[in-house]
């Protein structure tokens, strides 16, 4: 049976970041640093300097690279609390793609690789990006599909092929690359991810794509390799374990993002809870219109489904377990369910609900995209399917 009560020292944690963020990091909302691409690198700056005087950065990893060390469900608590402002991730340096690229360079990455990349990162330093979609023809929910190549050298390998939706390479100081691999004599090893600056010669920022989701820092890009040239040591893991390095990436980071989430969620229900409280119509706060209160009772519902999936899931994770199954679940249920409930935060507010008024509009727009990135509902249902018609065969 699951314990779902918080340990002393974990539940004054949950504590502190609420404070943090409410005293520290939602009086900067609103700040004109602010872009459609996330916070500008001035303002990161700050919020990740109010982090790290909170004690707070990058919980997610391990104390000898500067983190806090927290479990999985630890994280569940914590990841909440800092979405509860869209500036929260960032500030305590949980936001994806990097909060999933170090806990990929953690379980992956060579101790010389640590120091160049996975130190300065945890630190706040640099951002990074995770290199693997592709456009239309290439890989995306069919990994399969990979058509970036590296070609094995003399000395290294030579990257060619594009890359879109991005996240974070405006600004970014290094990434990590999938890409299929070849050796000197032709033969396909498969998919590999590498480590390079972001400004490696031959690497070039195309296009900054125009998102709904105005959340992370730097946007989404199309990317173009030609002729980049990598050294050997530049290869994060084996070669040829492209694929499956992508799981250890993508299933505790499915759930972070449910984590994150849930914290914005939580944040819209409560403006909506107080706007029913005092906004009157025929007669009384709407709030007591079943048409209205009742929609309110649903979000707390699902609020409450939403943070058991999360918990269940880390939980599982916390026992070693690999998780893909209960990450894809809770992936597609939370992104749903707060997807709902922040739609019925709009529909309360009526046309306070789309403006910019309060952080509903903003949010409603964000959470929109989380059904889509890393994995759409559709790809994480087919995917349990077909396991569930597999299993004792």
């Amino acid at each position: 049976m699951i314990d779902f009560s918080l340990p002393d020292d974990l539940r004054d944690l949950q504590e502190r970041t609420r404070e943090f963020i409410r005293d520290q990091v939602i009086p900067l909302e609103g700040d004109p640093r602010e872009t459609p691409h996330g916070p500008n690198e001035e303002l990161r700056d700050e919020l990740i300097a109010r982090g790290r005087a909170a004690g707070l950065l990058s919980p997610h990893c391990g104390t000898e690279w500067g983190g806090l060390g927290l479990g999985h469900i630890g994280k569940a608590v914590v990841f909440e609390e800092a979405g509860y402002s869209a500036l929260g991730p960032h500030a305590l340096n949980i936001n994806a793609p990097d909060e999933g690229n170090m806990h990929l360079l953690e379980q992956v990455a060579g101790e010389e690789q640590k120091e160049r990349f996975l130190r300065p990162l945890v630190a706040g330093e640099v951002r990074s990006a995770f290199s693997m979609t592709e456009p239309e023809g290439g890989a995306g929910s069919d990994p399969s599909m990979l058509k970036t190549e590296a070609r094995e050298t003399a000395d290294g390998y030579l990257i060619n092929g594009r890359k879109w939706l991005v996240t974070g390479v405006d600004g970014a100081a290094f990434q990590i690359v999938m890409a299929r691999t070849f050796d000197a004599a032709g033969n396909d090893l498969g998919a590999t991810m590498f480590l390079a600056d972001m400004q490696v010669p031959g690497c070039s920022n195309t296009r900054v794509l125009d998102t709904m989701d105005t959340n992370l820092a730097g946007g989404h890009s199309v990317v173009d390799y030609k002729d980049v040239v990598v050294p050997k040591d530049s290869v994060l893991g084996e070669v040829g374990k492209g694929f499956r390095y992508a799981q250890v990436r993508l299933a505790p980071a499915r759930l972070t993002h449910c984590m994150r989430w849930l914290g914005s969620a939580r944040r819209c229900h409560d403006i909506a809870v107080d706007y029913a409280r005092e906004r009157h119509a025929f007669g009384k706060p709407i709030g007591e219109h079943e048409g209205v209160g009742f929609q309110l009772a649903d979000n707390l519902q699902e609020l409450h489904l939403s943070r058991l999936s999360i918990w269940h899931c880390a939980w599982v994770l916390d026992q070693g377990e690999h998780g893909s199954t209960e990450s894809s679940m809770a992936k597609v249920f939370c992104s749903e369910a707060t997807g709902r409930i922040v739609d019925r935060c709009v529909q309360v507010l009526g046309g306070t609900g789309i403006t910019a008024d309060t952080q509903v509009m903003r949010m409603y727009k964000d959470i929109r995209a989380f059904r889509i990135y890393d994995g759409p509902s559709e790809v994480h249902r087919w995917a349990l399917a077909r396991k569930l018609l597999r299993a004792n065969r």
